[in-house]
C-alpha cells in the first residue's frame, strides 16, 4: 500500500484502491488492470470468468446463514480518466498515480485520482476478500471502458448475471442514492482543407492560448457555467479574418469527450499592415473574458504572443466555415427537466477541436436524459455544421435510465440510510452517463440503485476524494449487503 495511505480507515478498502492506482487503466487501455482483477479471483479461489469484450466477473457464495438471500450483483467500472494539468510531466501509460492526503481528502499531484471509479473497484474486491463480512451471493462485475464509450456494459451479453438486485458503486455524493441517469451520444464533425501557401515574411504568427480553467465531468458539472476552453477560443477568432486578414494555422483544445476542456491554443498569422489593430482587439477581448468569468474561473489565463512566421494556412473559405461552426455550435445546458427541480435534462459538450491546414475534426458529447430531446440536441449540433459544409457523423449512442421510485432496492437503501444516519437520503437522477441504464437493456428485470463516497472534481486534475465519506459508504455498503431479503 501507498504509505500515504496506510493508516486510513477502512484499511482493506484503501490498501485496494492504493494496489489499483499503481496500475496505469486508461480507458481502452484495462489490459494491467483486468488481469490485476482475474488474477485476484483465482487466488481467492473464487469463480472468475471474462467475457468476448474483457469484462470480468467474479462470484462468491453468500456467507453462512445468508444462503438463501436474493443474489446481489455488485458493479464498478475498471477504467479511469486520464487528465493533467499543463506543465505536468507524467506518462499515463507507464506510472501510477502520485497520491498524497490534504485536509481530509485523498488527492493526485496534477492528475486525476482515479477515485472514478477506483473506490468502488476498491470496495468490491475488499468485499470479496473479506472473511468477516456479512452478505449473500455475490456477482462482483467490472466492466471497461465506461469513461470513453461504455463498451463493456454495451457488449454484456444476456444471461451471464443471475442476480436480480444491482448495486452500482459509481456515484459522488455520499447521501444521495441515484435511480436515473442521462443517455448520450457522440457527435463528430469532419471537414476536409486545402493548404494554402503564404510568401516568406508576409504574415507574422501568433500563438493564442486558454489555460487555468477549472474544466470537470462534462454532465455533473456543465450546470455550473464554467468556462469551456474551445468556446473561449471560438471567441478570440471571430471575426478577425474579416477585419485584420488573420489566417489560420492551427487550433488543438481539449481531450476527453466527458471532461469540460481546459486548454486550447491556436496559431494564427496575420499580415503587417492588421497586426496592431488585431493585437489591440484580441486584448480588450482578452480583458472583457477575464472581466466575465472572474467569479467562477479565477485561474483563468488567456495569452496571445509572438510565434514563428506563418507559412501554411487552412484555406480562406473553410477558414471562416471553421471559425462560424465553432462560434455557433451549442456548449452547455440545452433545456432544464420540468420535472425533476435543478435537473439538466439535456446539454452538449464542445470537447475537443482539432484543425490542421487540410482537415478539421470537432467531438461533441450530447447528453439527455429524455430520447427525443437526446435527439434534438444532436440535429441542432449537426445543423450548424451541415450548414458550414462539416460532415456530421453519431456514434457511442447509449441509453438513460428511467428511473423507478417504488424499486424494492431502492426502499431497502432508504431505510438503512435512515437507521445509520437518521436523516433522509437524497433520491436523485444525474446528468451523467452510468452503466445501469445500458445494463437494464439486456437484464431488464434487474432492480437497481446507485451510490459511493463524495468524491469531487471528477474528470479534471482536481479530483479528490473525502476520507471520512469513504469510511461512510464502507459502512453504509455492508448495512445493505446484510439486509438482502430472501
Amino acid at each position: 500500500m501507498s504509505s500515504v495511505l496506510a493508516s486510513l480507515q477502512p484499511a482493506l478498502l484503501w490498501r485496494y484502491f492504493s494496489e489499483i492506482n499503481g496500475i496505469p487503466r486508461a480507458s481502452k487501455k484495462e489490459e494491467r488492470i483486468r488481469q490485476y482483477v482475474l488474477d485476484f479471483g483465482h487466488r481467492h479461489g473464487l469463480e472468475t470468468l471474462r467475457d468476448d469484450i474483457g469484462n470480468v466477473l467474479i462470484r462468491k457464495p453468500a456467507t453462512s446463514g445468508m444462503e438463501g438471500r436474493q443474489t446481489v450483483v455488485l458493479q464498478a467500472h475498471l477504467d479511469m480518466v486520464h487528465q493533467k494539468n499543463a506543465g505536468t510531466e507524467f506518462d499515463f501509460d507507464t506510472q501510477g498515480i502520485d497520491m498524497y492526503v490534504e485536509d481530509g481528502w485523498v488527492k493526485a499531484r496534477g492528475t486525476t485520482l482515479g477515485a472514478d471509479n477506483g473506490i468502488g473497484v476498491a470496495a468490491i474486491l475488499a468485499v470479496l476478500s473479506s472473511e468477516d463480512v456479512s452478505h449473500p451471493p455475490l456477482e462482483a462485475l467490472f466492466t471497461i471502458d465506461e469513461e470513453t464509450g461504455m463498451t463493456g456494459a454495451l457488449g454484456l451479453k444476456g444471461g451471464w448475471l443471475n442476480g436480480k438486485i444491482l448495486l452500482n458503486l459509481d456515484t459522488e455524493e455520499d447521501d444521495e442514492l441515484d435511480i436515473g441517469c442521462a443517455g448520450g451520444m457522440d457527435v463528430t464533425a469532419t471537414m476536409q482543407c486545402q493548404i494554402e501557401s503564404a510568401a516568406v515574411g508576409s504574415y507574422h504568427g501568433f500563438l493564442l492560448s486558454v489555460s487555468g480553467l477549472l474544466g470537470g465531468h462534462s454532465g455533473i458539472d456543465i450546470h455550473l457555467g464554467r468556462g469551456n476552453a474551445n468556446k473561449l477560443m471560438a471567441r478570440l477568432l471571430f471575426d478577425k479574418y474579416r477585419k485584420y486578414g488573420m489566417r489560420l494555422v492551427s487550433i488543438d483544445g481539449g481531450s476527453l469527450r466527458n471532461a469540460i476542456p481546459r486548454e486550447c491554443k491556436a496559431i494564427v498569422g496575420v499580415p503587417g499592415e492588421g497586426k496592431a489593430a488585431f493585437l489591440a482587439e484580441i486584448n480588450q477581448l482578452i480583458r472583457e473574458i477575464a472581466e466575465e468569468f472572474q467569479s467562477i474561473e479565477p485561474g483563468l489565463a488567456l495569452q496571445v504572443s509572438e510565434t514563428n512566421p506563418a507559412l501554411h494556412f487552412v484555406d480562406a473559405g473553410n477558414q471562416e466555415k471553421i471559425c462560424l461552426a465553432l462560434h455557433g455550435a451549442h456548449n452547455g445546458v440545452f433545456r432544464m427537466s420540468p420535472d425533476i427541480p435543478g435537473l439538466v435534462e439535456a446539454s452538449n459538450n464542445v470537447a475537443r477541436v482539432e484543425v490542421t491546414s487540410d482537415k478539421a475534426v470537432i467531438l461533441c458529447l450530447v447528453r439527455s436524459s429524455v430520447e427525443s430531446t437526446k435527439q434534438e440536441v444532436a440535429h441542432t449540433l449537426q445543423s450548424v455544421f451541415q450548414l458550414a459544409g462539416f460532415s456530421v457523423q453519431f456514434s457511442g449512442d447509449y441509453p438513460g435510465w428511467t428511473p423507478r421510485v417504488h424499486s424494492p432496492v431502492l426502499q431497502l437503501a432508504k431505510e438503512m440510510y435512515v437507521q445509520l444516519h437518521h436523516h433522509e437520503p437524497k433520491v436523485v437522477a444525474c446528468h451523467a452517463g452510468l452503466e445501469c441504464g445500458i445494463l437494464g437493456k439486456n437484464y431488464p428485470e434487474m432492480d437497481m440503485i446507485s451510490f459511493g463516497p463524495t468524491i469531487h472534481g471528477a474528470h479534471s486534475p482536481d479530483e479528490r476524494v473525502n476520507i471520512q465519506s469513504v469510511a461512510k459508504f464502507w459502512q453504509y455498503l455492508l448495512a445493505i449487503l446484510q439486509k438482502i431479503p430472501a
